[in-house]
């Protein structure tokens, strides 16, 4: 699968995810002055980042191994971002939706509070 249709078709099965699981998604590749956020959601009274990673295989690993220390920083410097100027920053947290991609179907994995600023 082409790479940028495998990032739409992940994204969107990670937003159905999250919405079946009771998050309002409200925002969908949010770029800031930091980078880009990939989903963003309230659960209840948190503000969620979420990172979307999909595989269409194994041979790269596992879709969350991706979002390595390099990219945590970036994650939570594009949430600085947006939250910049922002009247009492509410409570957040990142979430890793991981999307495995393969020939037989889709299999999604939703990693609520997978790392903290500075992990």
């Amino acid at each position: 699968m082409p790479r940028p249709r495998l990032g739409e078709e992940a994204e969107a099965l990670a937003r159905g995810r999250l919405e079946a699981l009771g998050m309002r998604v409200v925002g969908a590749n949010v770029r800031t002055t930091a980078g880009e956020l990939d989903l963003i959601a309230w659960d209840g009274d948190v503000l969620v980042f979420v990172e979307v990673k999909g595989r269409s295989g194994a041979a790269c690993g596992l879709p969350e191994e991706a979002v390595d220390a390099r990219k945590r920083r970036r994650l939570a410097q594009a949430a600085q971002a947006y939250l910049a100027g922002a009247p009492g920053p509410p409570v957040c947290r990142f979430d890793v939706v991981a999307v495995d991609l393969a020939a037989g179907g889709a299999r999604v994995r939703h990693l609520p509070d997978a790392f903290r600023p500075g992990d």
